[in-house]
């Protein structure tokens, strides 16, 4: 029982010098970002009739990531932040993007997003980011998307899509490129499920 609680002390100081709870009044030294891996290339085009269009919606979030930081799950019912860990926008703009570019780059697909397009597009993607956050239990990152898609008939089928990493440093170093690349998976993923 007394190692448990030596171990248990250790986690908790370890933890603290990766955690914010509250607002530095220091900038952060770089802004994180996602990058899509699949890319159109330069010059390539997509044309088609809007009836064939795909328009990819900014998920839904759930607070926690409704902010330019992020999330690390101490427990199950225990959340900070991690320090010095800050996006350049909220991460729901930011995987829209790269899901948007992953399926345009995979399938070559007609991908409309904002005004009127978005609107018209009678295949619609929308759906929830559900996690974006560091689990320092497992030193892993996480990225989980529930998928909606709208068919033009009027079919409606969701998926849930998940990737996850390990041996991940609790630092913003070694998190961003981690959650970049777990982002990517799930895009991918996403762009073979709506082909």
């Amino acid at each position: 029982m007394h190692n448990k609680t030596i171990f248990g002390a250790l986690g908790a100081l370890l933890l603290a010098g990766c955690v914010s709870i509250g607002g530095s009044t220091e900038p952060p030294e770089q802004l994180l970002t996602l990058t899509a891996s699949s890319t159109a290339a330069a010059g390539s085009t997509a044309s088609g009739d809007i009836s064939t269009a795909l328009a990819v919606s900014e998920p839904a979030v759930p607070q926690r990531l409704n902010v330019v930081r992020v999330p690390v799950q101490v427990d199950s019912s225990s959340l900070a932040y991690l320090q010095d860990a800050v996006w350049v926008e909220k991460p729901a703009r930011l995987f829209q993007r790269v899901l948007s570019e992953t399926i345009r780059a995979r399938g070559g697909r007609l991908v409309v997003g904002g005004g009127d397009l978005e609107f018209a597009a009678p295949t619609q993607l929308s759906g929830q980011l559900l996690a974006m956050d560091y689990i320092p239990a497992r030193s892993a990152v996480i990225v989980q998307y529930e998928a909606v898609l709208r068919l033009p008939d009027g079919t409606v089928r969701t998926q849930r899509f998940e990737s996850e990493i390990t041996g991940v440093a609790p630092t913003a170093l070694s998190v961003a490129p981690a959650l970049n690349s777990a982002a990517n998976d799930v895009a991918a993923q996403v762009a073979d499920w709506v082909g």
